[in-house]
């Protein structure tokens, strides 16, 4: 039990996942799952008693038993306790000025990565601005590397996604050709296939590649299907590049994938035979996930996300990013949350050490618009985003939601002097397609034969 008293009223809390709910700025899935605050000041003084909290009792207590979850089984396995030592003795409130300090380099930080867990930094991102999210992110330095190198200072990547409602292959190859011409396709180019249907899904597999071969383009390409799909594909002698999951931060929301930690082993050890790059798994998260699926334990959806970067980081990915405000108005009501969301999650993955990405995005039920996205994708920008989405007219036709477009990205690197990933960036050169800035589309018709695989 915790407890404090403000203006003579007290307030009461039963565990640390009830305080960990109860200090979460507000959003619509906590207020759905009944662990949000009542009141705005029933908030702040939870933070104020998470504020003074000591690191060492995240050691001590869980916001899920190891015993029913493989997830906290896992954080615990992480956790590195001589790093953890030299930062024991901090409380939570100690933590973010140590965060936020000048002597708190991009050094520091990744020596940083597993001396904390995943709920100690749920913890700290409860209590801090969203100036202090983006000035921590931005700190962080996370670099990742299949045939592009993705992360470095300066740089910002994107992932293709050419979606076609029935998976029609010369529409999506119009839609690679489109994205090529506007330097998009740098993270990966990656498809959200129609159908489960193995064949069709090993069709689209062997033309992604194909197409990288036909261009000589220095691209990873993705299938985006479950990911028992693309090891039944890889041992196949297909050439997949990435093995793609969407996760989440409790076992039970992972059952609901239809995934395992010895599932992602099994896909993790595959990648490593076929040795197509260094890094090879991709992984997508969401805020709400677990709710939907009726697995969150009563914990909020901030600390469950965050607890899900700890299944990402075990198995080194090139990509990882959050499709924030997919799920829906029920767990990010509108702008606002979604913008507090998006910087949430670039912060709590950084820190953990994942190469962290956004899908900045929206349905057009909520309460939001592009207005709202244009925000998040500037801060993220200046957060060090490592690559965001690249969509025709960013409009998905297959999936049926609004996201970032190939002329964000260009107009995110053009205002911050980011570039694409230095192998793209070359190849684009070549092609007189990137001079630095500019967008030469007369280079359609020397691409256009791709229309014809």
């Amino acid at each position: 039990m915790y407890k404090i008293t403000l203006k003579n009223q007290v307030y009461r809390f039963n565990d640390l996942k009830d305080l960990m709910a109860k200090a979460t700025p507000l959003r619509s899935g906590d207020i759905l799952a009944g662990v949000a605050a009542e009141s705005l000041t029933q908030m702040v003084a939870a933070q104020m008693i998470l504020a003074d909290l000591p690191l060492s009792v995240f050691t001590q207590q869980f916001v899920i038993d190891p015993e029913i979850d493989e997830i906290s089984r896992l954080i615990i396995k992480q956790h590195n306790l001589a790093k953890f030592a030299q930062i024991s003795s901090m409380c939570i409130g100690e933590l973010r000025e140590y965060l936020l300090s000048y002597e708190c380099t991009p050094q520091v930080l990744a020596d940083l990565r597993y001396a904390l867990t995943p709920e100690m930094v749920a913890a700290v991102s409860k209590i801090m601005r969203n100036q202090d999210l983006i000035a921590v992110a931005a700190k962080c330095e996370v670099i990742t590397k299949f045939r592009t190198t993705i992360g470095l200072k300066g740089r910002l990547s994107t992932r293709l996604q050419p979606n076609h409602a029935t998976d029609d292959k010369a529409g999506i190859a119009a839609s690679i050709i489109e994205g090529l011409l506007y330097a998009s396709g740098d993270a990966v180019i990656g498809v959200n296939p129609a159908t489960d249907d193995i064949n069709q899904l090993g069709s689209l597999v062997s033309m992604l590649d194909g197409i990288r071969q036909s261009i000589g383009a220095p691209i990873q390409s993705c299938v985006l299907t479950h990911i028992s799909n693309s090891i039944l594909l890889a041992k196949r002698k297909l050439p997949v590049d990435l093995f793609f999951q969407s996760i989440g931060g409790t076992e039970g929301v992972n059952t609901s994938f239809g995934v395992s930690l010895e599932v992602l082993q099994e896909a993790f050890e595959l990648g490593k035979e076929l040795n197509r790059g260094q890094n090879y798994m991709y992984f997508e998260t969401g805020q709400g996930s677990a709710l939907s699926a009726n697995a969150n334990h009563g914990v909020d959806q901030q600390t469950i996300e965050t607890r899900a970067y700890a299944v990402a980081r075990e198995y080194n990915p090139l990509l990882v990013n959050t499709v924030v405000g997919f799920i829906g108005p029920e767990y990010l009501y509108n702008g606002k949350q979604i913008i507090r969301a998006g910087l949430e999650d670039q912060f709590c993955g950084k820190l953990l050490g994942l190469p962290m990405g956004c899908d900045v995005c929206y349905t057009n039920h909520a309460d939001a618009d592009q207005n709202d996205m244009d925000n998040l994708l500037t801060l993220l920008g200046v957060a060090g985003c490592s690559f965001i989405m690249g969509i025709p007219g960013s409009d998905d036709i297959m999936l049926n939601y609004q996201s970032t477009s190939f002329h964000d990205a260009i107009y995110l690197r053009n205002l911050l002097g980011l570039r694409p990933a230095p192998e793209f960036e070359s190849w684009l050169k070549q092609q007189q397609i990137w001079d630095g800035k500019l967008i030469n589309k007369t280079q359609f018709a020397q691409l256009n034969y791709l229309l014809q695989a």
